[in-house]
């Protein structure tokens, strides 16, 4: 009798390798990007399981990272080489982040300067992707975080997701920006009530919504160029 549950017993769609490939890295959960990491799991476990092991034991992902060797063997399913594999991940992600703060900060004056910054992220996407960018008080770009993930004609965006990262980073102002696959820039009336609603919660929490740009391959619209916010 099978007792264990493994990746594979999840439906093919599902599994962590298979979304990456068709959906991109931002739409995993950071379990399954631990799972990734690990690669697999141990006899009776899931490596699904134990990154979920790993996000209990130390309750975010800033502990885990900080996290020394010997306590990372602690945990079942992690030996000496799994806790090697996730200490030099972290390692490259930080330096990753040091390099890109060492070179001149990217300024934001106009859509096309978000244009410039976000474009190689959306481009080609075939569902919405919505996106926050976040300012200081110069509009000097602090980060550009992917909040949602939609429908071909859809996409959910909660305030609390959508400031989380601003408010984190201490952000001044934020800039929203998402990407309509039809080709038509166009803002739809779910467009326009969802930017007036966030610019709400914004002026609640102390951060100014700037814009709200929608982009295409080829073209894009600033809603607020627009005056429709």
């Amino acid at each position: 009798m099978k007792n264990s549950f493994t990746v594979h017993d999840l439906p093919l769609s599902e599994r962590p390798r298979e979304r990456l490939s068709k959906l991109g890295s931002e739409a995993l959960s950071s379990q399954e990007i631990l799972a990734l990491i690990l690669g697999r799991g141990i006899k009776g476990e899931s490596v699904i399981v134990t990154a979920q092991k790993l996000l209990s034991k130390f309750g975010n992902l800033k502990n885990l990272a900080s996290a020394s060797m010997e306590e990372l063997t602690q945990i079942k399913g992690i030996g000496p080489a799994k806790a090697a594999q996730l200490k030099a991940t972290f390692e490259l992600s930080k330096r990753l982040e040091n390099s890109s703060t060492e070179g001149p900060k990217i300024t934001v004056k106009s859509p096309e300067d978000v244009i410039k910054a976000a474009r190689n992220l959306l481009k080609g996407k075939k569902k919405e992707h919505f996106l926050v960018i976040c300012l200081d008080t110069r509009n000097h770009l602090i980060k550009t975080s992917t909040v949602s993930i939609g429908s071909l004609d859809c996409s959910i965006v909660h305030p609390r997701e959508v400031f989380k990262d601003a408010i984190s980073s201490s952000a001044a102002s934020v800039i929203f920006i998402h990407n309509h696959p039809s080709g038509d820039p166009t803002p739809s009336e779910d467009d326009i009530k969802m930017t007036k609603r966030l610019i709400e919660a914004g002026e609640i929490i102390g951060i100014e919504v700037l814009d709200h740009i929608i982009i295409c391959d080829s073209e894009h619209l600033s809603m607020k160029a627009k005056n429709l916010v």
